[in-house]
């Protein structure tokens, strides 16, 4: 193939590629130790600063992670299909209101497919993690989402990994959600609802409370007053 100058890759783009190669020929994964910059560089025949380069842009996806002291490793989102913009533009309204529009697309049917497949561990994960809605914005992190959970009980890893990633690459509209549908209480007793439906089977019901939810939350970010840009 031939490419414009406009569409060429840039050097830093090849070696991101390169690397990212390297880690699917030798079949690791998240966690596992990648050759060092130096060992890259001499490998490439390039200086090292450049290899480093290449890195960081694949560290700022969470492709790969730097531990101090240690290396290089395989990052928790290598395998993911959704990867993180490292330029960070800037939250509007319109961004967190798309962040709802598309989470009202996807996890409505997701949550149908989870009523019907469900199984006994899914449920008492989504029990575990229905009582994070209590949390106040910026208290504890929890390590169980209810929304990546309800994901899980689909069966489906892909469902669960596209929801999770949604949630994780727009991290801030996320929790631009979370300080303007401030009611925790109402957010938990829709969890609790949620899990409810999914617990009996009950498909449509879980589909339309998943949708109410998320259109609740929809509501409140657009009626609120929010800045026209936050860096």
């Amino acid at each position: 193939m031939t490419y414009s100058a406009a569409e060429t890759p840039s050097l830093s783009d090849r070696l991101t590629e390169a690397i990212l190669g390297i880690i699917r020929d030798q079949d690791l994964g998240p966690g596992d130790a990648i050759p060092s910059a130096r060992e890259l560089a001499k490998r490439f025949e390039l200086t090292t600063p450049t290899i480093r380069e290449a890195l960081r842009k694949l560290e700022a996806t969470g492709a790969v992670e730097f531990r101090h002291g240690s290396g290089t490793y395989v990052g928790p989102t290598i395998n993911n299909v959704v990867l993180a913009n490292p330029h960070r533009p800037p939250i509007t309204k319109q961004s967190v209101l798309q962040l709802i529009g598309a989470r009202l697309v996807i996890e409505p049917a997701v949550a149908h497919q989870s009523a019907l497949s469900r199984g006994e561990e899914n449920l008492e994960r989504l029990e575990a993690a229905v009582t994070n809605a209590l949390v106040p914005p910026g208290g504890p992190a929890f390590a169980l989402n209810f929304h990546v959970e309800l994901a899980a009980a689909s069966g489906n890893p892909l469902l669960e990994e596209v929801v999770g990633s949604l949630l994780k690459v727009r991290v801030r509209e996320q929790q631009q959600i979370r300080q303007l549908y401030d009611n925790r209480n109402r957010d938990h007793e829709e969890h609790r609802a949620i899990l409810d439906a999914v617990r009996a089977q009950d498909a449509p019901e879980a589909e339309r409370l998943t949708r109410e939810h998320l259109d609740n939350i929809r509501q409140a970010v657009a009626g609120a007053d929010f800045p026209e840009m936050q860096s």
